[in-house]
């Protein structure tokens, strides 16, 4: 309970900031002071138990991921609210690319992120990712020498040409993490970019995700991706969430958010969260 006090209080300032630099000039934008009013009320709902708010707010696509890797449907999250949830932490802080938002949050070693997308009713929460980070980085295995999918082939039908863009730039980005090619992979990455992975002990930056890249190389570490076992594609203006889920053999699955955003033409990935299922 403290925590999740401690968690509405966070929003609540959060929320707050945002009107106080509207009314001081400092314009927010219409959508950026509704997705932060829908956050506080997701959180709020949340230490409260109110199904029915967190009902009006949740999308019919939405999807629940705690730090375990465990995921819920909306559905099942409305039949049995989690004991625990919605830690905003002191700095949470946000993202909008046009009808897509994004709430990302820490409280000690838990990651949250809320992957908001705008409907004709409103902000709703399309995805909720949970990542503990390891306590200590975990190193890597032996890795894949090889990559076929994604790098070639992918489990997934594209629906338009924006999913095919993003599968193209996505296929682009994994060969050049399989070659350790960090400066063809930057290509396909916006600045911004986050990678939250449960074996890593701190949230890699873009500058980070390059260095692990030129390290390998020099060292000749197999690097290539797990394989996509199942994707969902969301497609928004200029914005696509894809949910997923990657598997490597009999090892454990890995639950994956992404969010690639199309900036000058091309498709450029610029989140992704990583769960390993416990």
């Amino acid at each position: 309970m403290k925590k999740t006090l401690v968690s509405v209080c966070a929003v609540s300032m959060l929320y707050c900031a945002a009107m106080i630099l509207q009314l001081t000039g400092v314009a927010a934008s219409t959508g950026e002071t509704e997705l932060l009013k829908a956050d506080h009320d997701f959180v709020q709902a949340l230490g409260k138990g109110d199904k029915i708010v967190l009902g009006a707010l949740l999308d019919d696509d939405f999807t629940w991921t705690d730090s375990a890797g465990k995921t819920l449907t909306r559905e099942q999250l409305l039949q049995a609210l989690p004991a625990t949830g919605g830690e905003a932490g002191a700095d949470a802080q946000h993202r909008i690319y046009g009808e897509v938002g994004l709430v990302t949050a820490a409280q000690g070693r838990l990651r949250t992120a809320r992957v908001w997308v705008k409907r004709s009713g409103g902000w709703r929460v399309l995805a909720y990712h949970e990542t503990t980070l390891a306590a200590q980085a975990v190193p890597a295995g032996p890795g894949l020498k090889e990559c076929e999918n994604p790098c070639k082939t992918v489990p997934y039908q594209p629906r338009n040409a924006d999913e095919q863009g993003v599968i193209a730039s996505w296929q682009a980005l994994e060969t050049c993490v399989t070659d350790h090619d960090s400066q063809g992979w930057a290509q396909h990455i916006a600045d911004e970019f986050t990678l939250t992975n449960s074996n890593n002990d701190h949230v890699l930056t873009k500058a980070d995700r390059m260095a692990i890249l030129d390290k390998q190389k020099q060292t000749g570490a197999n690097s290539a991706p797990i394989p996509l076992v199942s994707g969902h594609m969301f497609d928004f203006p200029d914005a696509i969430v894809m949910t997923a889920r990657h598997q490597q053999g009999t090892n454990k699955p890995t639950q994956v958010t992404r969010i690639w955003i199309k900036r000058g033409g091309a498709w450029q990935m610029a989140f992704s969260q990583q769960t390993a299922v416990q």
